[in-house]
């Protein structure tokens, strides 16, 4: 079984290992030991502080195989970015040029730098190791996520947003990125990922272009990625997509991934997930049904897919002994259940 759990301490090594796994462009997880440890202990903050509203918190999940113990995979949510560090896209636009004197009208799409999503939740750091990558695995890392959000509202941003790593190379070398790079930088993109991930981003308002970009005037193959993913990242946006959230015309300003966005509110499995009493039996009725299911805590948030049965009328999940365990609930305690 695997389940998703909050990251502890302990688990500095594996998360190691999955930053070096993650590649060139996964901003969010750089190899650095002391800022992934300094990610850990805010993590640990963030769950157990009683909350308002939301500001500089940060939510870190792994995913774990409880046969082995090993953590094969991570995800994370920002309560609210830019409140604290700047937060950059570019936005993408459009200028008109028209002459009716000489028949002519031209429109020339541009990028703006701006900070648009200041106070946005983000999904984030999404990570699952090749060996998992089945059974419903990465449904679970990233979907879990939104039966967080669903049950504990008031800790994050209205909007939800989440940043797609654009196309790069084996080698780490971003199309978009090379062309910034020849006219306004002396760094390469790993490089300039890797600062980003660190929180050294005073580096992009002193050195990123200040006034629009006219994308016409960009080498083809920077044109070519503009809203694009890299082929790594096509199954979470999918996912994502099927969720209700869109690319509303802003992208990384490094790599140029697309940015999605979508209210909270209108999010599918924020919509669609209800609360359950538990009721714990040695055995389930035949007729149960499958379940992406997650406990109502903070600090001992538990979440899984699960086989169950479920009476729609009276609110009610009836979950093995072993499945309770394992999502840290009693009898009588409540469930959050999106339904297959």
């Amino acid at each position: 079984m695997v389940i998703v759990r909050p990251i502890e301490t302990a688990d500095i090594d594996a998360l190691m290992t999955i930053a070096e796994a993650s590649g060139h462009g996964f901003t969010s997880l750089p190899l650095n030991r002391d800022l992934l440890e300094r990610k850990i202990k805010r993590s640990e903050a963030s769950f157990s502080a009683e909350i308002a509203g939301p500001h500089d918190e940060g939510y870190l999940m792994v995913l774990e195989d409880t046969e082995t113990g090993e953590v094969v995979g991570t995800s994370g949510i920002e309560a609210a970015v830019g409140l604290v560090d700047a937060f950059y896209h570019y936005r993408l636009g459009t200028e008109v040029y028209h002459s009716e004197k000489l028949a002519v009208r031209n429109e020339v799409e541009t990028l703006t730098m701006c900070h648009d999503y200041t106070g946005a939740a983000e999904l984030c750091t999404l990570f699952l190791k090749k060996d998992y990558r089945h059974s419903g695995n990465g449904r679970l890392l990233s979907k879990h996520r939104f039966l967080f959000m669903a049950q504990h509202p008031h800790r994050f941003g209205e909007r939800v947003i989440a940043e797609m790593r654009g196309v790069s190379d084996e080698q780490g070398q971003s199309p978009f990125f090379d062309w910034l790079q020849k006219h306004f930088f002396t760094i390469d993109f790993p490089y300039a990922d890797y600062l980003s991930g660190m929180g050294e981003k005073s580096f992009m308002a002193e050195l990123m272009p200040r006034n629009p970009i006219y994308t016409c005037l960009l080498p083809t193959e920077a044109q070519q990625v503009i809203g694009r993913v890299h082929p790594n990242t096509r199954p979470a946006l999918k996912l994502l997509e099927a969720e209700g959230l869109r690319c509303r015309g802003y992208v990384d300003i490094f790599d140029a991934g697309p940015t999605v966005e979508c209210l909270l509110s209108d999010i599918v499995s924020v919509r669609n997930s209800d609360n359950y009493q538990v009721v714990i039996v040695d055995a389930l009725p035949e007729e149960g049904v499958k379940a992406l299911a997650a406990n109502n805590k903070t600090q001992d948030y538990r979440a899984a897919q699960v086989t169950v049965h479920v009476e729609a009328q009276d609110a009610l999940v009836y979950v093995t002994h072993k499945q309770a365990t394992a999502l840290k609930v009693q009898q009588g305690d409540t469930l959050r259940l999106l339904l297959s």
